[in-house]
């Protein structure tokens, strides 16, 4: 581990966790020390007696010491407000991993339906 001179590092600064403790996929690392964790959610709907997907997309304070990338799974600990949207920090990187498939974005190679014609 690098030690970082963060003041809102859970192990090198002043910053407490508490709470819940999720884990999930890093799909976002372009902010500054910060993540977008997400994670898969399933949910049974009783009226169908069905099963439904979702998602949820959590910003997460990333630390130097810890260095997160896109990909990784990730332990994610509840904390103070940092900023606006962030009450969350990453604790752990439990395994790296490469980019996944973002929803919205497949490279299937179909082209798009205006694309090509003529005018």
């Amino acid at each position: 581990m690098v030690e970082c001179n963060d003041v809102n590092c859970f192990v090198h600064g002043s910053l407490r966790t508490r709470g819940s403790i999720l884990e999930g996929r890093v799909v976002s690392d372009k902010g500054k020390r910060t993540v977008i964790v997400e994670r898969e959610l399933v949910r049974l709907v009783p009226k169908y007696e069905r099963y439904a997907r979702s998602r949820s997309r959590i910003p997460a304070h990333n630390p130097e010491c810890i260095g997160a990338k896109l990909g990784d799974l990730v332990r994610i600990a509840e904390c103070r407000k940092i900023s606006k949207t962030k009450a969350w920090t990453v604790v752990k990187v439990l395994a790296h991993g490469t980019e996944p498939a973002v929803a919205g974005k497949k490279a299937t190679g179909v082209k798009a339906k205006n694309e090509g014609k003529g005018a």
